[in-house]
């Protein structure tokens, strides 16, 4: 096992790897940028160095400054945490090659992931259910795009392949808006990720966003630990997150589940992953693989007792994963809302200084934040404050636990989402289960029309 860990990232998700280090027994490095210089993950670590100035450019993405501080530290390995340098293979590859373990996949495997169409590729190989679309990457000829598109069925989407975090992606309804809807995702693609390179698929109507997290380690085992419902989403961003997915029979998960590992086990998967995919009329299709930690993995922890964070750094340190699949039992039901520091329901960003901060608490309730009263946030990074995790025995406990707990939740000083979380907890179709990822745009927009009428 490792004896000290740089923990290269900020915010709740610093403090969680911190924590889940300390009950390794392993030191911790933090990096920060001067804005985080008063953090608290940051005051609470063994060691700290600051790296540079606010902007993530200067700071979380500069790597020789990460590298630096790993040396001067005497860091053994790098964890990435979410976000800013997690899934980016050059940095997984520096680190390797600098002399320390990178606390995630290969760098080939991130590589292989990071780009949709290869990452599609392998999917098939592997047995995993795509989408139908595109055999790979569109061709530059129009007439050719024109037949992929006919024989795909409209309406499709065309994606960039290194795209992410709802860039890159285009729907389009009809024959004749195809070849320009092409050109512009293109010319997007190469300004936001260097990468011109797009494909088709089917747009499906109405689906879900259901995803399967899995573990794997360096000797060949790999396993699934059940599915998550992400469907509550704003802009391709997740709002809340689930698990397991209300209305979806486990005979349908274990299938797809059981090819995720096999997956995992033929491109050499290393550490925590989630496959992600649309789901409807009772179909899967694959559409991403995060080579990372997600931000909701709690509520898988809750319902498998599986620490992920921990077992990513087991696996790192060349441990065998410590369960079988056959040991993995899921059990209960658990909620997660995504506290964001911005107006419920104009979601402008809200930072400053929080003046009062009072998490929920009691039974089934976990709250993973860096903040506190007096904490500044800043206006530099993702504005995501926290989140609250609800767990019972049946979906419809873990639900009016959570209304408690927000219930409970007081943060002044600045605006939060919380109000919108405590309207959705009483929306009579998320209380059924099984809203498509179109479900709460649809929702704000009616919203909003009703108030222009009014």
């Amino acid at each position: 096992m490792f004896d000290k860990v740089l923990i290269a990232n900020r915010g709740e998700i610093a403090l969680r790897v911190q924590r889940a280090c300390r009950e390794l027994g392993i030191k911790t490095v933090v990096v920060h940028s001067e804005a985080d210089r008063e953090a608290k993950y940051v005051k609470l670590a063994d060691e700290s160095v600051c790296i540079g100035p606010a902007p993530s450019a200067q700071s979380y993405l500069n790597i020789p400054a990460i590298i630096s501080a790993a040396e001067v530290t005497d860091a053994q390995a790098i964890h990435p945490g979410y976000g800013f340098l997690s899934e980016n293979a050059d940095f997984a590859e520096r680190v390797e090659s600098s002399g320390f373990v990178f606390i995630g996949p290969k760098a080939e495997t991130i590589r292989l992931m990071g780009d949709k169409v290869s990452a599609k590729d392998a999917m098939k190989a592997a047995g995993v259910p795509c989408v139908p679309g595109s055999d790979g990457a569109l061709p530059e000829d129009p007439k050719e795009i024109v037949k992929i598109g006919r024989a795909v069925g409209y309406p499709v989407i065309i994606k960039a392949a290194g795209g992410g975090g709802g860039r890159g992606m285009r729907v389009v309804h009809t024959e004749a808006a195809l070849v320009s809807a092409v050109q512009m995702t293109r010319q997007e693609a190469q300004t936001a990720f260097g990468n011109p390179t797009v494909y088709m698929e089917k747009f499906l109507e109405n689906p879900r966003h259901v995803e399967i997290q899995v573990l794997a380690d360096q000797h060949g085992n790999a396993v699934y630990l059940g599915e998550r419902d992400c469907s509550m989403q704003r802009r391709h961003q997740k709002v809340i997150e689930e698990a397991p997915a209300p209305g979806i029979p486990p005979r349908l998960i274990a299938k797809v589940g059981e090819r995720c590992a096999e997956a995992c086990r033929k491109i050499g998967y290393r550490g925590a992953g989630t496959f992600e995919f649309l789901y409807e009329n009772g179909e899967f299709y694959f559409i991403e693989m995060n080579t990372r930690v997600q931000v909701e993995h709690p509520v898988t922890e809750l319902i498998t007792g599986i620490d992920i964070v921990q077992e990513q750094i087991r696996v790192a340190a060349g441990e065998k994963l410590r369960v079988k699949q056959r040991d993995i039992v899921l059990k209960g039901h658990a909620i997660e809302c995504r506290i964001n520091a911005e107006d419920p329901f104009t979601f402008v960003p809200s930072p400053g200084v929080i003046e009062g901060w009072h998490p929920p608490g009691g039974p089934g309730i976990r709250v993973d934040s860096h903040v506190y009263a007096g904490y500044r946030v800043p206006s530099h990074y993702d504005s995501m404050i926290g989140k609250v995790i609800a767990y019972g025995e049946t979906r419809e406990q873990a639900i009016r636990r959570m209304r408690i707990a927000l219930s409970e939740m007081a943060v002044t000083g600045i605006k939060t989402n919380i109000a919108l979380h405590q309207e959705l907890m009483q929306d009579a179709r998320f209380v059924e289960g099984g809203t498509s990822i179109h479900y709460l745009e649809e929702k704000l927009a009616a919203k909003g029309e009703i108030k222009k009428k009014d």
